[in-house]
C-alpha cells in the first residue's frame, strides 16, 4: 500500500473512531509495514502543533527567546511521539499483547491527526477573543474528546478493560506533561 493510501485510510479510520464507530479500526493497517507508514502522522500533525504554539503566543505574548522556545517545543514534540511509541511497545508486550502492537501504534498515530485538528479548531475561539468562559469550555471539550478518542481506540485495538486503556492514556499524558514541564524549565 502506498503512503498516501495508508494515510488517507488511517485518517478516515481515526475520524470514524472519533465519532464512536468501531468500524474505523478496519481501515487502519495491522502489520509492521503499516505501523511504520503510520509514523508519517508526525509530519501531518506538525502544522497543527506549530499552529497551537503560535495561537498560544498570540494570546500570551511571545516568549523572550521565541526561536529557542520553538526549538525546544519541536524537540519535545518528537521525543514525546517517539518516546510513547517505544514505551508502549514495552508495555503492550508486557501485557502479553505484543502481536497487537503494530495495529495499536498505527491507530495511535492516526488518531493523533484527528486529535490535533480538534485541538486547533477548538482553540480558535480564544484567539478570536470570545469570552474566556466559552473559550475555555471549547478547549476543555476538545481535550476531553481527544482523551476519550485515545481511550476508546486503545480499548478496541487491544481488547482490554476500560481501566487498562485509561492507564495507557495516562502514561501518554504523563509523558507529555513531564516533557512540557522540562521544556518550560529550560525556557523560563
Amino acid at each position: 500500500m502506498s503512503l498516501a493510501s495508508a494515510a488517507s485510510l488511517g485518517v478516515q479510520g481515526a475520524w470514524l473512531l472519533a465519532r464512536g464507530r468501531a468500524d474505523g479500526l478496519s481501515l487502519i493497517e495491522n502489520d509492521w509495514a503499516g505501523a511504520a507508514r503510520s509514523f508519517c502522522a508526525i509530519a501531518i500533525c506538525l502544522p497543527s502543533f506549530i499552529c497551537l504554539r503560535l495561537m498560544t503566543w498570540a494570546i500570551d505574548g511571545l516568549p523572550s527567546h521565541a526561536a529557542h522556545a520553538l526549538a525546544l517545543d519541536l524537540l519535545s514534540y518528537v521525543i514525546q511521539w517517539c518516546g510513547f511509541a517505544v514505551l508502549s511497545h514495552q508495555l503492550v508486550g508486557a501485557m502479553g499483547l505484543a502481536e497487537r502492537w503494530p495495529k495499536f501504534i498505527a491507530v495511535w498515530n492516526w488518531c493523533a491527526v484527528v486529535q490535533y485538528l480538534m485541538l486547533v479548531v477548538f482553540s480558535v475561539p480564544e484567539v478570536l477573543g470570545v469570552p474566556a468562559l466559552l473559550a475555555q469550555a471549547a478547549q476543555l471539550f476538545a481535550l476531553g474528546w481527544a482523551l476519550w478518542l485515545e481511550w476508546f481506540a486503545f480499548r478496541l485495538v487491544l481488547d482490554v478493560r476500560a481501566v487498562t486503556a485509561a492507564w495507557l492514556v495516562g502514561v501518554d499524558l504523563a509523558l507529555s506533561v513531564v516533557l512540557a514541564t522540562v521544556g518550560a524549565g529550560l525556557t523560563g
